[in-house]
């Protein structure tokens, strides 16, 4: 708790902000002043009492025949003013300083998750991540709201009554007053704890339910497709049970720690108003003096009755906070050589270097592979599913570092180069083109942001976009929706390909780019695509082993070694892996062509895979 609190203390006082350091000393400085107006004021009421029943109880310093019962009671009307004046400008004085610190973590903890390893994306939930640096930005906020704007000043409130009732009264009043703090406080941490445990539950049951709702929704037509909508709702309704069970223990427990603290609060004050009573009685303190210890007390009473609130928020903040700082202390699994250079691609040779690589260390996905790519070639990379062929792009574009071996570019270890330099000169186009719920101007500009417009109309014209996007409503300003689901993945494609085009590296990794397009389809793409690659050196992952008959090498890849290199002619030749994949592909688009003449009523029966005799 003691390190989340030194974490917290850099975005409450940042070294190089003297503007929000001064305005966290002024705000100090007008707190006082409010919580000396705040035990100051009830004077006022005292003495108006007493003049009322005609006792000038007033010190002689102040006493004079213009202060009335009638102008004491205004006074205590102003002061009560005054006093919610200064405490609403220290606490708009302390926005700017709350919200600077929330700013900052949510911009470090944002950049933080970008630097992080694509293997910690992949072993977390997008939804429950998210739900984390909320919750820890709003942790922060509540810290300082709860902590410095309440906490503290009700600690300064109490030694000031403190005194009062110390230098005015007794040191009885003191002593039952402490006592009734102390197991008011004891009283609400503990109740507030075993709530925060059901606050717990609470929390992981809604997580569950928020990850529910955003993997359903992002998966939409997969769920209309298989008819699960029942499924994903008795899903979410299982979560939302769990958070049902959970907030009812929350709410009950807070009736129980309202009742207790109202029952521990009213004996200590009646306490002290019956040793108040009887003073009066007996004639050794004024109405006043009672009418004064009620208003202090009531004073006191309105930051203790929050205190179990501002209890559980703080220490819900620092939980949250230190969940927050415990992905921050994270180290990037990949980082740049403190002497890393920028690449500047001379040629654009590509080399791997008995490169070997595995995921989780039981099972590698790479053995000693060694290829080259000369400038402006293209080479192929086939191979059964599972081989390691997608590994490979991953490696170059160091999302992952090899365990063995190196990866050069034009005769230098890409480990030499800093990441931004690196992939600034590689482009990919991935099997599955994800795009950003913005405009198509947005997502094909995104390969370029200093690109003109004049440059996106060009990108999109060689990616035979024009005459699409000249068919839409709004052109290039129609939103792509959710992972760019509005539009197919032809279109998706072909935005991908503008993109890197305006991009312009110099190598190139097609990933797999139309294995999940049609034939025709396909065919237009593959025509971007070749005006893309063309004297760029490329790097092609196939699945249709036709698509790239015309690449100068094709490196045929199982179980994580290169098992066949050559041209396509070549690969034939050696009658192979590369011919067996050759051959199954032609017989499978030999019967879908077949399929296509074959009478309706037979083609389901086929594709309910029931046997014709």
């Amino acid at each position: 708790m003691l390190k989340t609190f030194k974490s917290f203390l850099v975005y409450i006082w940042p070294a190089n902000r003297n503007d929000i350091k001064f305005r966290i000393i002024l705000a100090i400085f007008i707190l006082i002043i409010a919580k000396v107006l705040t035990v100051l004021v009830p004077y006022t009421y005292k003495w108006a009492t007493d003049g009322i029943v005609g006792n000038n109880s007033m010190p002689s310093l102040i006493s004079v025949a213009v202060i009335t019962p009638i102008f004491l009671i205004i006074s205590f009307g102003i002061g009560r003013v005054l006093m919610m004046a200064f405490n609403q400008l220290r606490d708009a004085l302390f926005a700017k300083v709350g919200q600077n610190a929330v700013r900052q973590i949510g911009k470090e903890s944002f950049e933080h998750l970008h630097n992080l390893s694509l293997r910690f994306h992949l072993e977390r939930r997008t939804g429950a991540l998210n739900r984390l640096v909320d919750r820890g930005m709003k942790g922060i906020e509540n810290i300082i709201r709860f902590a410095i704007l309440n906490t503290i000043p009700t600690i300064i409130e109490f030694i000031f009554i403190g005194f009062i009732f110390f230098r005015e009264f007794s040191w009885l009043y003191v002593l039952v007053i402490s006592i009734t703090v102390i197991f008011y406080v004891i009283f609400t941490v503990i109740l507030s704890d075993l709530r925060t445990a059901h606050r717990k539950k609470m929390n992981a049951s809604d997580e569950e339910a928020n990850n529910t709702v955003i993997d359903s929704l992002i998966n939409y037509e997969t769920v209309k497709q298989f008819n699960n909508e029942r499924m994903e709702a008795r899903n979410f309704d299982r979560s939302m049970s769990e958070y049902e069970k959970a907030t009812i223990k929350i709410w009950t427990s807070l009736a129980w720690l309202n009742f207790g603290q109202t029952a521990i609060f009213t004996i200590g004050a009646t306490t002290c108003m019956v040793m108040s009573g009887a003073a009066v009685m007996t004639g050794k303190q004024t109405v006043g003096d009672f009418v004064l210890v009620n208003a202090l007390l009531m004073q006191l009473s309105i930051p203790l009755n929050f205190i179990g609130f501002i209890y559980r928020e703080i220490r819900q903040g620092i939980t949250d906070l230190d969940s927050l700082m415990t992905v921050m202390n994270i180290k990037p699994e990949i980082v740049d050589k403190k002497n890393a250079k920028n690449l500047r691609i001379q040629e654009g040779k590509l080399s791997f270097k008995n490169v070997s690589f595995s995921y989780d260390h039981k099972r590698k996905i790479l053995d000693n592979i060694n290829f080259t790519i000369n400038p402006g070639e293209t080479a192929a990379i086939v191979g059964p599913t599972g081989a390691g062929k997608s590994t490979i792009s991953r490696l170059l574009f160091r999302f992952y570092d090899v365990e063995k071996g190196n990866i050069f570019i034009d005769d230098q270890d890409i480990r030499e180069f800093t990441q931004t330099s690196l992939r600034h000169n590689i482009g990919i186009i991935p099997q599955d083109t994800v795009l950003f719920n913005q405009t198509i101007l947005y997502n094909i500009k995104y390969g370029r942001w200093t690109a003109s417009n004049e440059d996106v109309f060009l990108a999109s014209e060689q990616a035979q976009l024009k005459d699409f996007i000249k068919s839409l409503p709004n052109g290039y300003n129609t939103i792509v929706g959710e992972r760019g689901l509005k539009l197919s993945g032809g279109e998706k494609q072909r935005i991908a390909i503008a993109r890197t085009l305006l991009k312009g590296p110099p190598i190139l990794v097609l990933d797999e780019a139309t294995s999940s397009l049609d034939t025709l389809t396909e065919k237009e793409i593959k025509e971007s695509l070749d005006g893309l690659s063309e004297k760029r050196t490329t790097l092609i992952i196939a699945h249709r082993l036709s698509t790239i008959v015309d690449a100068d090498k094709i490196l045929v890849i199982d179980k994580g070694k290169i098992i066949e290199i050559g041209d396509h002619q070549t690969l034939m030749e050696k009658n192979g892996l590369y011919t067996d994949m050759w051959l199954a592909q032609q017989a499978i688009a030999k019967a879908q062509e077949t399929l296509k003449n074959v009478k309706p009523e037979y083609k389901k029966l086929i594709n309910n895979n029931i046997e014709l005799k």
